[in-house]
């Protein structure tokens, strides 16, 4: 199968009403739009590179905030833009996971 892009990244911004922890009470839409402006500066983004996508809830609210690169499947949850530098470096640069980060 020819994939469009090589990652497709999906990083959770979702908002609960009854103010249970949720993905988007750390932080998530910062790092989302840290995260594209970093690709793009980066130039990877575009077909057969690197696209990101906000997501709704994966149902993991305890364990965010969160993203997962597609195809991988891999699951990562960050803290802050540190965390991004080095998913990007390592997984989506130098194809490889970021041990400390996934979940």
């Amino acid at each position: 199968m020819n994939n469009y892009y090589k990652y497709h990244i999906f990083i959770c911004l979702n908002e609960r009403d009854d103010g249970a922890q949720c993905c988007s009470q750390f932080n998530a839409l910062k790092i989302f739009d840290y995260m594209k402006q970093k690709i793009k500066t980066l130039n990877l983004r575009g077909k057969g590179l690197v696209r990101i996508n906000r997501s709704g809830c994966f149902d993991r609210c305890s364990e965010g905030p969160m993203l997962v690169v597609y195809p991988d499947a891999v699951w990562y949850t960050f803290i802050d833009e540190a965390d991004i530098d080095e998913i990007i470096q390592s997984h989506i640069i130098n194809n490889t996971t970021v041990e400390r980060l996934m979940i």
